[in-house]
């Protein structure tokens, strides 16, 4: 059991880790990173899960998407440009890999819809 917390504490502290490099790094995701931190930290300690929910970092890119508010358009907009850009560049290297190809096109096409629909707006800012 204490395997699995201690294991759980390492994951949280990478997701925090490149959290904040995604944050700086225009083509870094920070948003999954930052959700694999929140999810890490919930499991493994309540101290390291509180002290990352009162962190800026926690505050200004996750809070109001756990909180189930969800995000800015911005926000959305700037998750699904990097991520289509990251998943050109895995489709242009892919060109003998015609099932990879497919494949990631299939994530890329979830991604979008679900950044679209399943992702709720909030506020108006662009």
């Amino acid at each position: 059991m204490k395997f699995k917390k201690f294991l759980y504490v390492i994951l949280g502290c990478f997701g925090v880790a490149m959290g904040a490099l995604g944050v700086v790094l225009p083509l870094l995701p920070a948003f999954p990173f930052l959700l694999l931190a929140a999810f890490c930290f919930a499991r493994s300690s309540n101290k390291l899960h509180s002290w990352f929910t009162g962190t800026k970092l926690y505050k200004n890119n996750l809070e109001s998407y756990v909180n189930g508010r969800g995000m800015t358009r911005k926000t959305k907009i700037k998750i699904m440009v990097m991520v289509t850009a990251l998943m050109s560049i895995g489709f242009i290297m892919m060109d003998q890999v015609p099932i990879g190809r497919f494949v990631l096109a299939g994530v890329w096409m979830f991604h979008i819809l679900y950044f679209i629909f399943g992702v709720k707006t909030k506020g108006k800012q662009c």
